[in-house]
């Protein structure tokens, strides 16, 4: 399998045009691109999209970006040059990657399912394997801490990851807790590019994979 670079971000929230995003060969996205969903919100986040230069783009919805579960036809139609995910795999070069914009509900915003046996439907529907797993909430208890020192991450899904068994995991949700971790075999990403003011604070998270194996390029 040739190398691959993969730029990966998340949690955007309309500041996409400020960031300086790398050359890379797969740009992957984990949601929350808007603020609050409207159509002309995700309009100009496809037209930057579409613009760069990465030869394929992934991406899943936030809870943020309320069109794609509100009136899903039309918002992939917008997207349609890149690969959206919501609860499918797609495969390429080799590789095989699962995507799913759930998370557990709060607040009445898009992609919420109650915690427990809701969410662990979800991970129980994702099958196969999985090289790279893109969700926009985190695992509890991994880079999901926020400003308060709480954890908010979804517990199902810190259950569900020893099968899924990812390579490389990229998340997003939890602005406070941006960067990366590597255990047991797997190397997460949270790149989120926000701080937890909403303001932009990061830019994205380049990860090279070269022969099977992931790792952050510094």
């Amino acid at each position: 399998m040739a190398s691959q670079r993969f730029v990966c971000l998340s949690d955007t929230h309309n500041h996409h045009r400020s960031l300086t995003v790398p050359d890379g060969d797969v740009l992957v996205h984990a949601g929350d691109f808007t603020m609050n969903g409207t159509r002309g919100e995700v309009e100009e986040f496809a037209d930057w999209l579409e613009a760069l230069p990465h030869p394929r783009k992934v991406l899943v919805a936030g809870n943020h970006d309320r069109l794609f579960q509100e009136r899903p036809d039309e918002a992939r139609a917008l997207v349609h040059f890149a690969d959206y995910l919501e609860d499918g795999p797609l495969e390429f070069d080799g590789l095989r990657l699962w995507g799913s914009p759930w998370q557990p509900e709060f607040g009445g915003w898009a992609f919420g399912r109650p915690a427990g046996a809701a969410m662990a439907d979800v991970w129980d529907a994702v099958e196969g394997r999985v090289d790279v797993l893109v969700t926009h909430v985190p695992p509890r208890g991994s880079m999901d801490r926020i400003h308060n020192g709480v954890d908010i991450g979804c517990a199902a899904l810190t259950a569900a990851l020893p099968r899924i068994a990812p390579k490389l995991h990229v998340f997003g949700h939890v602005h406070e807790s941006r960067g990366t971790r590597t255990s047991d075999g797997r190397l997460s990403v949270n790149a989120a590019t926000c701080d937890h003011r909403y303001r932009r604070a990061h830019e994205p998270i380049v990860v090279e994979c070269t022969d099977d194996r992931f790792a952050v390029v510094e």
